[in-house]
């Protein structure tokens, strides 16, 4: 690896500026940092440029011009496209520079990654995310993870920059993610079961505005509930997080069990509940849009403008 002296400022990138990377790459422009960013949506890209940053027109050109590349994509798929398809960064980046990758994958399938980009001389921190897009425009989000004392001593001014807390888990890439899939679990149930609670006080004649009162400020209540539900009462279901995303994360959480024959009822049924209502075209709907699975029950409509 090279001995090179890392800056006192590391030059930033981000790669994929959607609900989420869009906020982090905001939060690190607010935070004085010269952001460079590439986008499939070459338009966006130069949106966020035009108040400051650079766009790239590849994921390559990005890695060659920053010290940390932070990789905000849905799956491990298009993580792969980022490092390794057509002019991809993984060949671009530096020796000693730092890889951040931020999404829900499989933790074995990140681990190995860490090993892949070392023997390119390249850091990595596995760094999943939580708290939602308008944490992530406030630079408030929940950070999960875990790598070398390399990696954090290049990427930590980043990490702080785009979020409230950052939890170090462990020395290797894998543990963050794990921590991830468990979180995925637990707010994949939790909006399952607000749909099903919600759709049946509805069913029952309670009128949706009184329940959600009621329930918000009762034992009952938890924050995916107050959260998705507001999207249902709004009859608003414009994707924040879609409900094709629990449809993989829920099966990343089924699957990191398997092999350790251990049982995940609830959330075998939350996963099955998204599936249901990707399969009846919903998948890209926001995930709270998982309430409309349930028949016979009349949801709010949207208020006119």
């Amino acid at each position: 690896m090279s001995d090179r002296n890392e800056p006192a400022e590391p030059r930033v990138g981000v790669v994929g500026l959607g609900a989420m990377g869009l906020g982090m790459a905001r939060s690190l422009r607010t935070a004085g940092y010269a952001v460079g960013v590439h986008d499939l949506r070459p338009e966006t890209a130069a949106d966020f440029a035009r108040d400051g940053g650079t766009a790239f027109a590849t994921c390559g050109e990005l890695a060659a011009a920053v010290d940390v590349l932070v990789s905000v994509v849905v799956n491990a798929a298009q993580v792969e496209t980022v490092l390794f398809g057509a002019d991809g960064a993984a060949d671009r980046l530096r020796p000693g520079s730092v890889f951040v990758m931020c999404s829900t994958v499989d933790p074995g399938w990140s681990a190995a990654l860490e090993g892949r980009l070392a023997d390119r001389g390249v850091l990595y921190l596995d760094a999943p995310i939580s708290g939602g897009a308008a944490r992530a425009a406030s630079g408030e989000l929940t950070m999960m993870t875990s790598g070398s004392a390399r990696a954090y001593a290049l990427a930590d001014p980043v990490l702080e920059a785009m979020s409230s807390t950052v939890y170090r888990l462990g020395e290797r890439a894998g543990l963050g993610s794990k921590v991830k899939i468990v979180n995925q679990l637990l707010a994949g149930v939790h909006i399952a079961a607000a749909a099903e609670a919600m759709a049946l006080g509805i069913k029952a004649g309670v009128p949706a505005e009184a329940l959600y009162e009621v329930i918000t400020h009762s034992a009952g209540n938890s924050w995916m509930f107050e959260n998705r539900m507001a999207h249902v009462l709004a009859g608003d279901y414009t994707p924040l997080s879609a409900v094709d995303i629990f449809v993989k994360d829920l099966g990343l959480v089924l699957d990191s069990a398997r092999p350790e024959r251990f049982p995940l009822p609830l959330a075998a049924t939350a996963h099955q509940m998204f599936l249901q209502a990707s399969a009846s075209g919903l998948g890209a709907e926001d995930d709270s849009a998982v309430i409309k699975i349930f028949p016979g029950v009349d949801l709010p409509e949207p208020v006119e403008a």
